[in-house]
C-alpha cells in the first residue's frame, strides 16, 4: 500500500497495516479507494529525483578554488540539466 498516497487522501486515517487496511483515531476502519490511491502523484517526488542526481557540491567549489570557470559553468549546466529532467 502507498501510505503516502492514503495519508494524503484520507486525513482522518491516523495508521495503516498492509494486511488489514488504514484505520481513524479510534480504531475504525477507514474504506480507501484503491484505484484513486494507486493514481496519486507525490507533489515533492521531483525534490527527490533531483537531490538524487545533482552533481556533488564539490565540483562546483573545486571550481571556484582553483578559478576553472569551464569547471564552474560544467556544474551549472549539469544541475540545469536535472532541473529540466525533474520539473516541479
Amino acid at each position: 500500500m502507498n501510505h503516502l498516497a492514503i495519508y494524503a487522501l484520507y486525513p482522518n486515517v491516523a495508521w495503516i497495516d498492509d494486511g488489514t487496511g488504514a484505520f481513524d483515531k479510534d480504531g475504525n476502519k477507514v474504506e480507501i479507494d484503491l484505484d484513486a490511491v494507486n493514481e496519486w502523484q507525490d507533489p515533492n517526488a521531483y525534490k527527490f529525483a533531483r537531490a538524487a542526481e545533482y552533481p556533488p557540491m564539490t565540483d562546483y567549489l573545486d571550481g571556484v578554488v582553483k578559478g576553472d570557470q569551464a569547471q564552474i559553468n560544467k556544474y551549472i549546466a549539469d544541475c540545469q540539466a536535472v532541473k529540466a529532467k525533474y520539473p516541479k
